[in-house]
Parts: C-alpha cells; structure tokens; sequence
C-alpha cells in the first residue's frame, strides 16, 4: 500500500522568515505535531443482513510493517482470536503509560527493571451512547536496590499526566502502580 503524503505543503506567500519580526516566524512555522496514519482494510457483503457478513478486517500503520488481524468482539460475532477495537484502546493505553513511564524514570535516573501492567475496562452498554468504562491499569513497577518508593510513585503520576493517549480518551484511565524495590 502506498502511503499519502502526510505532511502539509507549504504555502508560496509565507513570508520571508529569515527578516520577518520573531512574532511572525513563529506564526508561520507550523505547529509541532506527529502525524499517524492507519489503513485498513475489510472485503465481503453485507448482502445476508446483520448476521451474515464477516467482522475481520485487516489493518497496518506505516512505518510499521506488520498486517493486524482485526475483527469484532467475539460477541459481536467477531473472530476471538483477533484483537478488537475495544482490546486496541485498552493496549493503547497500558503502553502509553509505560512508555512515558519508562521516559520519566530514565530522565530522573531510576532504574527500572521490569514493567507488568493488567490493564482492563468493560463495554458499557447501558451507558447513552455506549463506551468503555473506565481504563484501570494496575501496574507493578520493580527497580532496583536503593531506589526511593515515593520517588516512582511521583514518577508513575508524572507519566500519567503527560501520557497522549490517557489525555485523548473521554474515558478516564486509572492508574494503579505498585512498586518492588530490588534487594
């Protein structure tokens, strides 16, 4: 699959930044940002009614080159043994944590030694419109010897603070960390 050109052109009538007052550099240069594309990918037919067409569907994110197998919940007639949506976001978010986590720790030099998370929510399907639940993440965090307890779990609410994903969900994302300190 071709990828499409992500990047914004830039305009012929930007001023000259190189003379231009500070104010207006700084108004032309575009805003910092990442850009994430996703293509995915579903063939079939709808024709046999709800119950009859095919939940899986295929999907990759460039740079990365592995194909994700995708389907509904299982019990939204999906394929069990493909990951969902509803597991993406969860993941999403365990691994947010743990990157920007891992981030914090190396920047205040704590050594981290391993990382566990379960992360878990629930479809809410009473709730108007229906969504996940709350995302809780209880995360054990071993470091090594020596290492301030206090000191991770301050880290642990940093990284929860500045985690992308956690601040893009309507849903809350609960943090639970428990810290093992090595002997």
């Amino acid at each position: 699959m071709s990828q499409p050109s992500v990047t914004p052109p830039v305009a012929d009538t930007a001023p000259d930044t190189d003379t231009a007052p500070a104010a207006v550099r700084a108004a032309v240069r575009p805003a910092p940002s990442h850009p994430y594309v996703a293509r995915l990918h579903w063939a079939g037919s709808t024709a046999a009614g709800l119950r009859g067409y095919s939940r899986d569907h295929v999907a990759v994110a460039a740079p990365a080159t592995p194909v994700v197998e995708l389907s509904a919940d299982a019990a939204f007639r999906g394929d069990p043994d493909r990951l969902n949506p509803e597991q993406l976001v969860v993941m999403a978010a365990s691994s947010c944590q743990l990157l920007s986590f891992l981030g914090a720790a190396a920047r205040a030099g704590v050594d981290v030694l391993a990382y566990d998370d379960e992360a878990t929510s629930h479809l809410d399907l009473t709730a108007v419109p229906q969504c996940l639940g709350t995302i809780r993440l209880a995360v054990t965090v071993n470091v090594a010897a020596g290492t301030d307890e206090a000191l991770v779990h301050r880290l642990a609410e940093q990284a929860h603070q500045a985690c992308y994903v956690a601040n893009s969900l309507a849903v809350p994302v609960e943090v639970a960390t428990t810290v093992r300190v090595g002997r």
